[in-house]
């Protein structure tokens, strides 16, 4: 009994611990910006970062909304989805953790400690980069689970458009980005706890770019 009790305990210490170190964004900024046109003119990928520099707290936040957060009161998204199923999760590896990005409150979920990023794959970006983001695939959320050949091409189409927003983001805001399928797939869905539903598809990794 006493250990069942001490097990309880613990197990609602950690959960505290890690409510307590959830990111709350700053609402994100939804107007001004470079015009649409400018912007296209300046997407590009650019692996050059420089591992000194991070992104502000508003620009993590209108990064993340501008990926695939929610613009419309029905909660329909930045970027569309088939048949408006999202099941794209947006996750992000950074500097002291990783995180799930919860578009309905604007935040950053927890889901481990520490510094993952050199786990992503084998390439320097990666460890420089500022944060790389994860698009996850939770094929239950689609119409049908069981035919992964169809969600995989799907999820892919689906990811690869918020991919998009994030580059015009980038360009926007002067950031580096790169999108990479290069990634050490058992590891991150280790680091990130990924359960039986979930798929990687897809890297995206941003930062400052070195000068």
């Amino acid at each position: 009994m006493k250990t069942k009790l001490l097990a309880l305990i613990a197990l609602f210490l950690a959960s505290c611990v890690m409510a307590q170190k959830e990111i709350q964004l700053p609402t994100p900024s939804k107007s001004g910006g470079m015009p649409l046109m400018e912007a296209l003119s300046k997407r590009s990928t650019n692996r050059s970062m420089d591992s000194t520099r991070h992104l502000n707290e508003q620009q993590l936040s209108d990064l993340v909304w501008a990926a695939w957060g929610i613009n419309r009161p029905d909660g329909r998204r930045t970027a569309p989805s088939a048949l408006n199923r999202q099941e794209i999760d947006l996750y992000l590896i950074g500097r002291s953790g990783a995180y799930l990005y919860d578009a309905t409150d604007h935040k950053l979920i927890p889901v481990a400690e520490g510094d993952h990023r050199a786990e992503v794959n084998n390439q320097e970006f990666t460890k420089t980069g500022d944060w790389i983001l994860i698009f996850v695939a939770d094929y239950s959320r689609m119409m049908n689970p069981d035919d992964t050949q169809q969600n995989a091409i799907t999820s892919g189409v689906d990811a690869g458009l918020i991919a998009q927003n994030v580059y015009l983001y980038g360009a926007s805001e002067g950031l580096a980005v790169v999108v990479h399928m290069s990634l050490n797939q058992k590891e991150i869905a280790d680091i990130l706890h990924l359960g039986e539903t979930q798929h990687i598809v897809l890297g995206q990794t941003v930062g400052l770019p070195a000068k």
